[in-house]
């Protein structure tokens, strides 16, 4: 047994001095060089930049998703994505340099002190924040801090003549990333899902199980602009969604990772019904891993673009300082075989970042002819044997193309300049008493609230406030859209974020297709058959 020990510890050593003299000659450069910059350059220099400069350059060498992270790039990705962060629990936006209380998170430590929506926070420990055209990052640092620990400001309310003082002891706050759930018809339900972070599958489980418990025997399952998250929490939605035990949903193979698979277990939440999938050109990743199982496995209809095409894995490896470097390993590959990843030449990544510019431009969002696969990406689904491609992305089943007919010049720049958001702003502080007053819940709100042409004239003034050229015909042409983001705002203020879609949904193509799809069983069928539009 001990001779057994010992030639497998020298047969480790072994391979551990062959793969350090394989690296020797790169590594002593690499070391050389930041000595002989240390010890003998003319000036004082940043070491801890140029390494992570060093670090990048050599990652940019690779594929444009193999990345570096500072410690406080770090930190923030870990927020959104587990689902969690410290702070004092509000929803808020800037306004004239302001920063405008939305909504309070239920139960967080600024309910329980007594902010209200409509305040607006001009001082954080002693700091003036109002006015000063500070950074939303910059806020967020000043109001996110240790659980336990408090935080001071200052309040200004509509009709208390000094600021009001909170002292606010900071608290774990959730991070949702099931932006709406709600019932479209008795027996059509929708959820937004943003991200695929630590606790979306617990979330849609709970939507889910709350629509069905509404009567819900359908869904639109929305990932439009959804740029993925965790692989394990894609799997794990995708299982709910399947109706098969043991199917393959996604597997992964890299150069020196081994083939490994992700298969469904028996936990179907939702295995039947009609399942419509909306994705655009910005759900990547896990959206991907997603709508490729639905669509491989036949179980959904796919509606919309052809998505990003993110399908190469990264494994974080955290360094020492809290930084960390996200190397690829592996790609993706959906249940059929087809890799999710675009082609990209290494070192290029400036041509793979305008790959949606490019798109655009050769009339691919526009119109579904321009897209063309070659028969070497052709591939089979596994139930219906539909004909999908590999390639990149994942090619919806019917096609919505983007609709600019709405968007002008004009439009364009009101809401760059955040003027949308600054009228809504302004018209909720005059009226609120009414509002809160009039609309006691949504349904009543989207019935019967308009917007009147008192908001349409404060929004031109502002506008023209800001030296935005006024164009009678651009204005028109857009004022359908802008009334719908008005109200759509409104809405948000005074309910919830599944308020806000339900309005602006209305403007949604690919949304108005789903529900035309799930209300014809025949074009649903021939869908999931093969037969195009």
């Amino acid at each position: 047994m001990k001779k057994i020990i010992y030639a497998v510890a020298l047969f480790l050593l072994v391979s551990v001095c062959v793969m350090a003299q394989r690296q020797t000659d790169a590594t002593k450069k690499l070391s050389l060089a930041a000595y002989l910059i240390s010890t003998l350059y003319v000036d004082e220099v940043d070491e801890d930049k140029l390494t992570e400069d060093a670090i990048r350059a050599m990652l940019e060498q690779l594929d444009p998703h193999s990345t570096y992270l500072d410690p406080q790039e770090v930190k923030d990705m870990s927020a959104s994505l587990d689902g969690n962060f410290d702070g004092i629990g509000i929803q808020f936006t800037m306004t004239n340099d302001t920063l405008y209380v939305i909504q309070t998170v239920a139960g967080g430590p600024s309910e329980k002190v007594g902010i209200l929506a409509g305040d607006r926070i001009v001082e954080i420990n002693d700091t003036v924040v109002a006015g000063v055209k500070m950074s939303t990052q910059d806020i967020m640092s000043r109001l996110r801090g240790k659980r336990g620990t408090k935080v001071n400001v200052a309040v200004l309310r509509k009709g208390v003549a000094e600021p009001i003082p909170f002292r606010i002891t900071r608290d774990k706050i959730p991070v949702y990333s099931i932006d709406a759930s709600y019932l479209v018809d008795k027996h059509t339900g929708y959820i937004r899902l943003s991200r695929f972070s630590a606790t979306s599958a617990q979330e849609f489980v709970e939507a889910v199980t709350k629509l069905r418990r509404s009567g819900m025997k359908n869904l639109i399952l929305d990932l439009q602009g959804n740029g993925g998250g965790y692989l394990n929490t894609a799997v794990k939605i995708a299982d709910l969604l399947l109706a098969d035990d043991n199917a393959l949903i996604v597997y992964t193979e890299g150069r020196r990772s081994p083939r490994t698979e992700e298969k469904s277990s028996s936990k179907h939440l939702f295995p039947e019904g009609k399942l419509v999938v909306l994705v655009d050109e910005s759900s990547a990743s896990a959206s991907e891993i997603v709508s490729g199982a639905i669509q491989d496995w036949d179980r959904g209809v796919i509606v919309g673009r052809r998505t990003f095409g993110k399908g190469l894995v990264q494994r974080p490896i955290p360094l020492a300082d809290g930084s960390m470097i996200r190397l690829t390993i592996a790609r993706y590959y959906t249940p059929s075989g087809r890799s999710i990843q675009k082609p990209y030449t290494k070192g290029e990544t400036k041509t793979y970042n305008e790959d949606l510019v490019n798109r655009y431009n050769r009339g691919e969002l526009s119109h579904a002819d321009s897209i063309h696969f070659p028969d070497s990406l052709r591939f089979n689904t596994l139930k219906n044997k539909r004909v999908v491609y590999g390639g990149g992305g994942i090619m919806p089943d019917y096609f919505v193309p983007i609709d600019t007919t709405r968007y002008t010049d004009y439009h364009r720049d009101v809401a760059a300049k955040g003027l949308i958001n600054q009228e809504v702003t302004s018209y909720i502080d005059r009226n609120r008493k009414m509002l809160n007053s009039t609309y006691k819940d949504i349904d009543k709100f989207i019935a019967k609230f308009e917007v009147d042409e008192q908001m349409i004239q404060d929004l031109k003034q502002l506008a023209e406030k800001e030296k935005i050229k006024y164009d009678e015909e651009e204005f028109q042409k857009s004022l359908p859209l802008i009334k719908t983001q008005l109200k759509a705002l409104v809405a948000r203020d005074l309910f919830d974020t599944s308020a806000y879609f339900r309005i602006m949904n209305s403007y949604n193509d690919s949304y108005q297709k789903a529900l035309e799809i799930i209300a014809s069983p025949s074009e649903y069928e021939q869908l999931l058959n093969g037969k195009q539009q």
